[in-house]
């Protein structure tokens, strides 16, 4: 019995999660890649601390707000607009903290 409800657990949590991917695939790939490029420059020493905190805070921001817009089941242009233009500018300065030439020492 335990187990039943163990597996029927996990398929619908992962219906669930399907279904959420299936919302917004194009905002979730390149959140996905921006923060394999925050990681890629702490590795190799081109963020600092202050600055990966702060890249990092901002990409929070970014799930918040898509969170927010797909929990009335719904992700409306303006939602995907607002999402995509926090998601360009935290691009923008994921790039700049990468080559503003301070390195973590």
């Amino acid at each position: 019995m335990k187990k039943i409800l163990l597996i029927s657990a996990f398929c619908l949590g992962m219906i669930t999660l399907a279904s959420a991917q299936q919302r917004t695939p194009a905002i979730q790939h390149r959140q996905h890649n921006e923060n394999m490029r925050i990681m890629q420059g702490v590795r190799n020493g081109e963020l600092t601390g202050p600055e990966t905190h702060r890249l990092a805070r901002e990409q929070k921001h970014i799930r918040h707000d898509r969170r927010l817009a797909r929990a009335d089941g719904e992700v409306t242009r303006r939602e995907r607009r607002h999402i995509r233009r926090e998601q360009r500018i935290a691009s923008r300065d994921i790039y700049r903290q990468k080559h503003d030439r301070q390195d973590r020492n």
